[in-house]
């Protein structure tokens, strides 16, 4: 029985969640030993926020890193099967990269914080946004952005992550995606919504951020996966220290393609998908690509203990 373990990114925070994890030592203590690293109180941010600092990029992207790896240390000490494969969404790549030992928690952490910050330098707040597709096909979308660059002169407009069938979020100029929304809906489109994030993630507006992003990634030590781990860009996995390095700076301006790194760990023989992190929303996307998968969320510390009994 093969297991692969995926971790979420940006999105899936919200003020209190961890506190279904009290029970387990692993997520305190690493929530100490991130805020240490940082100097910043990350246990109080992601338990009492407020919800207004929790999802400024620059916090949710630490934040939402430890909570990740406090869960996989609490999967280790509970004696977890170790996966087979990891992946994680946008963000979470980093997250599967420290638990395939190929990155320091303290390196990722710094990594983290320096890719939100030039992020948001390169795009100043209200210039750029995303938003959610839901009911049109890849193909459909792609034509949507297309139609509005043509109509827009000097905007970009690009799918930017490929989440599951039928559920894609575009990404580019505010402009820009204002009228996809509108364009999408008149192409039959069951949702189309402008997202709360004021940085458009994936797509060629962070070109010049990923281009000072590379000079970070430059001068941390990356070791080879312990776990093959799928990357976001290519849905390859890379060994070597230096192409690592070239797909995490690709990421920032490159697609996430969700739905085919979930069908290429069914079609690697996996059985059991296992959401590291809190929420479900990964889950919730392995269920649309694949029903055959037996996906599961560690929820809380209880639904964590008891798949650790279930996949030992």
């Amino acid at each position: 029985m093969k297991i692969a373990f995926i971790f979420p990114g940006q999105g899936s925070q919200s003020v209190g969640m961890m506190n279904h994890y009290s029970e387990l030592p692993s997520i305190r203590e690493t929530f100490d030993e991130a805020s240490n690293i940082l100097q910043q109180d990350l246990w109080s941010l992601a338990s009492s926020g407020p919800a207004d600092s929790l999802n400024l990029t620059i916090n949710t992207q630490p934040v939402m890193l430890t909570a990740d790896i406090a869960l996989y240390r609490a999967w280790q000490q509970a004696k977890g099967s170790q996966p087979h494969y990891l992946a994680g969404h946008s963000l979470g790549e980093y997250s599967a990269l420290v638990a395939a030992e190929s990155l320091s928690l303290s390196d990722a952490l710094k990594l983290v914080r320096h890719r939100a910050e030039v992020m948001q330098e390169t795009v100043p707040e209200g210039t750029g946004g995303m938003a959610a597709i839901v009911g049109l096909d890849d193909d459909t979308i792609s034509s949507v952005c297309t139609e509005v660059v043509n109509a827009l002169p000097d905007t970009s407009l690009e799918p930017a992550n490929f989440n599951a069938p039928g559920q894609v979020v575009i990404a580019g100029h505010s402009r820009a995606i204002a009228q996809a929304v509108t364009l999408a809906k008149s192409k039959g489109a069951k949702l189309a919504v402008t997202l709360p994030m004021s940085i458009p993630s994936h797509c060629s507006l962070m070109r010049p951020a990923a281009e000072k992003f590379a000079l970070m990634l430059d001068k941390t030590t990356f070791h080879p996966p312990q776990i093959p781990v799928l990357h976001n860009v290519d849905v390859q996995a890379h060994p070597e220290a230096a192409s690592i390095r070239e797909i995490l700076a690709r990421q920032l301006y490159s697609p996430v393609r969700w739905t085919e790194t979930i069908q290429t760990i069914a079609a690697l023989g996996v059985g059991h998908v296992v959401e590291c992190g809190p929420g479900k929303v990964l889950s919730g996307l392995t269920r649309r690509i694949d029903k055959s998968l037996e996906n599961i969320a560690l929820t809380d510390s209880s639904s964590l203990l008891k798949t650790v009994e279930t996949l030992r």
